[in-house]
């Protein structure tokens, strides 16, 4: 049986204080059975005052995840917080590690990584947690994929780095007390446990009257949609001027209907534009598919923090809840910030069991499946998404 606890501490000045804290509320909270792994979220500042290493150090179980802007757990919401998600079991087995650096290839360094998982795994992994670096030359397919090429056929899930600076320049990941700028931190998950999945984008019946289909793209780059430049069909909806998006279309998430794809399950994908290439192509945060068809979506602060609500109210439903993990594109932050830059999190925080253990930050892209039919995860990346992970 897993078990689970969230844990958090806003303490910056004294290394000695944040562990102490952290270890009386795991002692009041859960006992620790023979695995048992921590999954953990902090912002920035943790990792410059040392305390995020001397916690590392620390523990007697290890740490993967990411830095993050805020974040909320069952006791507290905060910004400067550092969280830690703890799992533990006797029938479940964790692998926790870090790649190599992930920059000039991914698959690589993934298959190293499993190539020292150690000896005594019972079958492959039932659920990898992944917790890659927000690097600019990736969409986050990459990473997917570079998993599903070594463990086909497992769900993944997990949250790329980010913080609260505009440019992410000091977002880094984390295992024990390792933090990097460039590999990718991952739990890996053998034995009995039972992931379950939920993915909240904003409704796609609120619709802008754009629609159009791509007939020509690589990865996120799409040259033509509509088979004339992307460039153009933006300029020409109004959404484009003098090379660049209108200020007004920034934050418009894309429905993106993916349906080249052999494992495409009905079940759209949110994507976010980003810029334009100086030939015209547009530049989307994860991969389009040629062919691939997309809805533009209204997106405001009601629509976000009602989808929040909706989503997070589903954890309370289903059974043998043993906790969950919540990410929140970091975006979603940026459109409910005025007035309140937590107002996302104090929602799922209210609609969530309070007897349900739980975590959540933001991220600079989401990974969860779509769905899992006949045993076959179909694996995504998302913008614009709060993604959920029952255990």
């Amino acid at each position: 049986m897993l078990k689970c606890a969230s844990l958090y501490t806003f303490e910056l000045d004294s290394p000695e204080l944040a562990l102490e804290e952290i270890k009386t509320q795991l002692a009041e909270k859960i006992v620790l059975q023979k695995n048992t792994v921590g999954i953990v979220m902090c912002h920035p500042e943790f990792i410059l005052s040392g305390i995020l290493q001397h916690i590392g150090e620390n523990l007697p179980f290890d740490l993967a995840g990411v830095t993050t802007s805020s974040q909320c757990v069952n006791d507290e919401v905060g910004e400067q917080i550092l969280t830690i998600f703890v799992m533990t079991s006797d029938d479940v087995q964790f692998v926790a590690g870090i790649t190599e650096s992930v920059e000039e290839d991914v698959e690589n360094p993934v298959q190293v990584a499993f190539g020292k998982v150690p000896p005594g795994m019972v079958g492959g992994p039932k659920l990898i947690l992944a917790f890659p670096p927000l690097l600019i030359q990736y969409a986050g397919e990459a990473y997917i994929r570079a998993f599903e090429k070594v463990a086909p056929n497992v769900p993944v899930y997990g949250t790329l780095a980010v913080d609260d600076n505009v440019d992410f320049r000091d977002s880094q990941t984390i295992y024990r007390d390792t933090c990097s700028k460039n590999a990718m931190s991952y739990v890996l998950c053998y034995g009995n446990i039972n992931p379950r999945f939920i993915v909240g984008s904003l409704p796609l019946e609120k619709t802008l009257p754009f629609k159009g289909t791509v007939t020509k793209s690589s990865g996120p780059f799409v040259q033509t949609i509509n088979d004339i430049s992307s460039y153009k069909y933006f300029e020409g909806i109004g959404a484009a001027k003098h090379g660049i998006l209108s200020e007004s279309y920034l934050f418009v998430p894309f429905a993106i209907h993916q349906k080249q794809r052999s494992d495409y399950d009905g079940i759209p994908v949110i994507r976010v534009l980003t810029t334009f290439t100086e030939e015209g192509a547009a530049i989307f945060r994860g991969d389009v598919d040629e062919g691939s068809t997309f809805t533009m979506l209204n997106n405001n602060d009601s629509d976000i923090l009602d989808n929040s609500k909706q989503n997070a109210e589903q954890i309370n439903k289903l059974e043998d809840v043993a906790g969950a993990m919540l990410f929140s594109c970091i975006i979603r932050r940026m459109v409910t910030i005025h007035p309140n830059s937590v107002a996302e999190l104090q929602n799922v925080r209210n609609s969530i069991s309070p007897n349900i253990p739980f975590m959540m930050g933001y991220a600079g892209g989401e990974i969860c499946p779509t769905s899992i039919r006949d045993g076959v995860p179909a694996n995504r990346f998302h913008n614009h998404s709060l993604i959920i992970l029952v255990v």
